[in-house]
C-alpha cells in the first residue's frame, strides 16, 4: 500500500471528476486516461512513497516517460496528496506549477521532467544503476511508456543493456493502446524477453491483473508489464 495520505480519502472513482478539473486544448486525453488505471493500482497499492518520503533515499522511483498526457497522473499524485487537488483547476495556464508536461523543479513527487519520446526508460536504467552503486538495493525504480515510444532506439538500447545488467530493482510498465509505428514480432513482451527481462501482458484496465503483473517475482531479472488498453476519448 502507497504510504501517500490526503486530507480527502479519494477512491479510484473520484480520479474523473479530478480530471475534469483540468481543461484546455493541450489535454492530450487518451494519451492520459490510457494511463488513468495503471497509475492508480501503483500508487495505491504498489510504491513506497507518498508526500512524506518522496525526498527519502529509500523511496520507490516512478518515472513518467509518457509525459506528453500527464492528467491521469496529476490526478493520482493529487489524490494521494502530493500537492493540493485546487492546483488542478489551473492546468496549462502560465502561473500553474502543473505544465503540459510535468516539471519535477515545480512538481512534488515527479522524478523527471518529460514528454519527449525515449527519454524514461534510458533514465530509469541510470536511476536503477546509481542506486545500485550506492548500496541501496530495497528501492524500486518504476518507469511508466508509451508502445509508440518503443520505436525510439534509446529504448532498445536500454532494453538490451538493463536484462544483462541484471537490474532487478528496474521495471517498466508499457501502455499498449496500439499507437506504435513498427511493432515487434511475438508481441511487445517478447521484445524484453529476447533481451532477458522478465515480462508480462495483461489488461491494463483490469485492477486485480495489474497488482499481480506489478508484484510478480523476477529474481535477477529487470521486469516489464505490458498493460494492453483501448484509447478512450
Amino acid at each position: 500500500m502507497s504510504q501517500a495520505t490526503a486530507d480527502v480519502d479519494f477512491r479510484y472513482e473520484d480520479l474523473g471528476r479530478l480530471i475534469a478539473l483540468m481543461t484546455g486544448a493541450e489535454k492530450h486525453g487518451p494519451a492520459a486516461t490510457s494511463t488513468l488505471d495503471a497509475l492508480w493500482v501503483l500508487y495505491d497499492r504498489v510504491l513506497r512513497v507518498g508526500p512524506g518520503t518522496a525526498g527519502d533515499p529509500e523511496r520507490d522511483r516512478f518515472l513518467l516517460s509518457k509525459g506528453h498526457g500527464p492528467m491521469a497522473y496529476y490526478a493520482v499524485l493529487a489524490a494521494k496528496g502530493f500537492f493540493p487537488v485546487e492546483w488542478l483547476s489551473g492546468f496549462g495556464s502560465y502561473d500553474s506549477p502543473l505544465g503540459h508536461h510535468p516539471d519535477r523543479v515545480l512538481v512534488p513527487g515527479v522524478e523527471i521532467a518529460s514528454g519527449s519520446l525515449g527519454h524514461g526508460l534510458p533514465l530509469a536504467v541510470g536511476s536503477a544503476l546509481g542506486l545500485r552503486a550506492q548500496g541501496l538495493d530495497d528501492p524500486a525504480v518504476w518507469v511508466l511508456i508509451g508502445d509508440a515510444e518503443l520505436d525510439e532506439g534509446s529504448n532498445h538500447e536500454a532494453i538490451a543493456y538493463a536484462g544483462p545488467a541484471g537490474l532487478d530493482r528496474l521495471h517498466t510498465l508499457v501502455i499498449d493502446n496500439d499507437s506504435a509505428t513498427h511493432g515487434w514480432p511475438g508481441g511487445i513482451a517478447s521484445r524484453f524477453e529476447a533481451s532477458g527481462w522478465s515480462a508480462l501482458t495483461v489488461d491494463g484496465r483490469d485492477h486485480e491483473a495489474l497488482h499481480a503483473a506489478f508484484t510478480a517475482p523476477h529474481p535477477g531479472r529487470p521486469h516489464a508489464v505490458v498493460a494492453r488498453v483501448e484509447k478512450k476519448f
